[in-house]
């Protein structure tokens, strides 16, 4: 006698094979960090394009050929936003695509910051006077990926020189700073957002994005749980950083960035500049000096000769990890691993 088969388990085999016959979105992402997040909300279901390989710097960047043809198929984008990546703003408009370009530093509960702000954050609604509603967010910049525009490749060739989109060696911070995901509470938010967006334009499986998105959320704040604690014998330790990269982290856990090498991403500093800065080491009380990944570590090993000051290397977008899903947590947790070691010494 045929054995039958119970009607919700054919319910249930046929919710789960219409969900996998799907049509999946594909996803480019710009960094790791972002990377990493959206991998966690996808799971099983695809796997994200990253821009940026391991080694790469994100502010002079350009892209070959294969990306811009990746970046032109893409019907989602996940990006920081131009503050960070002015190359990939060109890039998306010039890229042959339907795609929708997500700017995560405009989605809704993101905190921002700008450079030099020790006084706080500022919502990010309050901060975008253009009013970008989630919707908006989708398309910060007008991108219409669907207008003729030249090959992705061909603009990728001519458009992309070097430092791409106006990082010159005079560039000095000022304005927002986009290294938000050192928030794990801008993590968090950028997990709903990319859950949303990916349920919109895959909606069979928009319960599955959100199970992965809740879950991934719980992750975050675990960790955000393991860093105040790692990080708390650094509270007050005057800190001193390759560049201005570190002031989400430093208002998340209470840390002291005491100052700067470089002036910016690109921007070597000068004689007057390092003089100032090997003042304010010799005032600076149990003070530590961080090189980073992807920058000449010159400087730091010159001015540690010469003062004897602890150092260590961070490496805040992770550039130095291999990049998936677990690359957030690895980053957020060798910064602190780094910063805590320094000031322990002490």
């Amino acid at each position: 006698m045929p054995r039958l088969i119970p009607a919700a388990a054919i319910a249930a085999l046929t919710a789960t094979t219409l969900a996998a016959q799907a049509e999946v979105p594909t996803v480019v992402t710009d960094i790791a960090p972002v990377h990493a997040l959206v991998a966690q909300v996808m799971g099983d279901l695809g796997a994200p394009v990253l821009l940026l390989d391991r080694g790469a710097d994100p502010h002079s960047f350009q892209l070959r050929p294969s990306q811009a043809a990746a970046l032109s198929a893409a019907d989602i984008v996940f990006w920081v936003g131009p503050e960070l990546t002015p190359w990939l703003d060109r890039a998306l408009e010039g890229a042959e695509s339907a795609g929708t370009a997500v700017s995560l530093l405009r989605v809704e509960g993101v905190t921002l910051r700008s450079y030099g702000d020790d006084h706080g954050h500022e919502e990010a609604a309050a901060h975008d006077d253009h009013d970008h509603d989630e919707a908006a967010a989708h398309d910060d910049h007008g991108h219409d990926h669907g207008h003729g525009h030249e090959e992705a490749a061909a603009h990728d060739d001519h458009a992309h020189d070097d430092h791409a989109g106006g990082h010159d060696h005079d560039h000095k911070h000022e304005g927002t700073d986009p290294h938000a995901w050192l928030d794990p509470a801008n993590a968090q938010a950028w997990l709903t957002a990319i859950a949303a967006r990916l349920a919109a334009a895959d909606p069979a499986n928009a319960d599955t994005y959100a199970a992965n998105a809740a879950a991934a959320t719980q992750a975050v704040q675990a960790l955000d749980a393991e860093i105040r604690a790692a990080l708390a014998p650094a509270a007050g330790r005057p800190l001193f950083v390759f560049h201005d990269a570190y002031g989400y982290l430093a208002a998340a856990y209470g840390l002291t960035i005491a100052g700067t090498i470089a002036d910016g991403d690109a921007a070597d500093p000068g004689a007057r500049r390092l003089a100032d800065l090997r003042a304010a080491l010799g005032e600076a009380q149990g003070a530590c000096l961080f090189a980073e990944a992807n920058h000449d570590p010159a400087y730091v090993e010159a001015i540690a000769g010469e003062t004897g000051i602890r150092t260590a290397t961070l490496d805040p977008s992770g550039s130095a990890l291999d990049p998936g899903p677990d690359l957030y947590a690895a980053m957020m947790r060798a910064l602190a691993a780094g910063i805590a070691a320094c000031a322990a010494e002490g």
